[in-house]
């Protein structure tokens, strides 16, 4: 006979998600144990098994639930009936206000991936292209020089997300710049400095 779920299984697995995520950040997925995440955890060593069979699962849990709140968060900004480079700022501002109290999984998903065998990260890579997506045709819309199929989109785009992903090293709550003014500050520059590029193509 299965063995029947309890009504706060749900609550309890989002609370080992969040615990093993700071754990594996703070001393390194490879150095902490399921014995550890369970002592973490205030449970046994059992009781975690019930939840997650390996470290591995545990891993590609916290990132594919860590991804798909960043899509879900940007889905809806993306498809609003707003100018191109007032999408491109609200895109920013979502995404880091996004990232909020979620430096571990951020951490995790930048620094840790890595150890996933590759057959079993293709859902992360592919939520991760579906996020760097609806950036690149946000980015795209600012500006003519990126007309479809432009070489300058990647680039553009991916140095938006080194500016934004790597923000989680030095940013501070309790600082002179907010979430939201930093996300302005990023679209300022990637604009600024966008105008005078060249496709590579054709120079």
């Amino acid at each position: 006979m299965a063995r029947t779920r309890a009504t706060d299984y749900d609550e309890k697995r989002k609370s080992i998600l969040k615990l093993s995520a700071r754990a594996f950040a703070q001393q390194g997925y490879d150095k902490t144990s399921m014995a550890q995440i369970a002592r973490i955890c205030g449970f046994s060593k059992a009781l975690l098994y019930h939840y997650y069979e390996n470290k591995e699962t545990l891993l590609i849990d916290i990132i594919s639930a860590h991804l798909e709140e960043l899509v879900d968060a940007v889905q809806s900004v993306a498809q609003a009936e707003q100018e191109p480079v007032e999408i491109l700022r609200a895109l920013c501002r979502a995404l880091l206000m996004a990232y909020e109290d979620a430096d571990s999984e951020h951490k995790l998903q930048i620094n840790e991936l890595s150890f996933l065998p590759t057959e079993k990260k293709q859902d992360i890579i592919e939520l991760e292209r579906k996020l760097v997506a609806i950036f690149a045709r946000a980015v795209a819309a600012t500006n003519p020089q990126f007309s479809d199929g432009s070489a300058l989109i990647k680039p553009v785009t991916m140095s938006l997300f080194g500016m934004l992903n790597w923000s989680y090293l030095w940013f501070r709550p309790d600082g002179d710049l907010t979430r939201e003014g930093y996300a302005d500050l990023v679209v300022s520059l990637l604009l600024n400095g966008s105008q005078s590029l060249k496709d590579p193509a054709f120079s």
